[in-house]
């Protein structure tokens, strides 16, 4: 069983809150996987009650792959690949009585990191 979101991103850098998205399309109890088929582009689960969190995430992946740094791809995004590679591609998740099952503070964060994009995130049933 496989869905679709698409998610229009704001600016270049930015973690975008996708719980409310996910929680809309998923049915059936068990553990899902949100998968984004991007190469500048991540998903992560992480604290969503405060905003400052995933400001400071960013800041922290900024300092881990600065803009001008010596890259050899030529494309001028080089940063958002490395990003992308440092937060991953895919996240599993539970669903029970049809509801996530996150921690109090988890959120599901679709991370941008060469937009702003249309992006798309894959959710599937994994197993049975």
């Amino acid at each position: 069983m496989s869905k679709e979101i698409s998610v229009r991103t704001p600016s270049r850098r930015v973690l975008v809150d996708i719980t409310d998205e996910v929680a809309r399309e998923v049915n059936g109890d068990g553990t899902w996987m949100a998968y984004v088929p991007h190469t500048t582009a991540g998903i992560t689960i992480n604290e969503g009650a405060d905003p400052a969190v995933a400001r400071d995430i960013l800041a922290r992946l900024e300092e881990l792959a600065p803009d001008d740094a010596d890259y050899e791809h030529a494309e001028g995004n080089s940063p958002a690949h490395v990003m992308a590679t440092l937060v991953g591609s895919s996240v599993l998740f539970a669903v029970e009585n049809g509801r996530l099952r996150l921690g109090q503070w988890q959120a599901i964060f679709l991370c941008e990191f060469d937009g702003p994009r249309t992006r798309r995130v894959e959710l599937t049933k994994v197993g049975g």
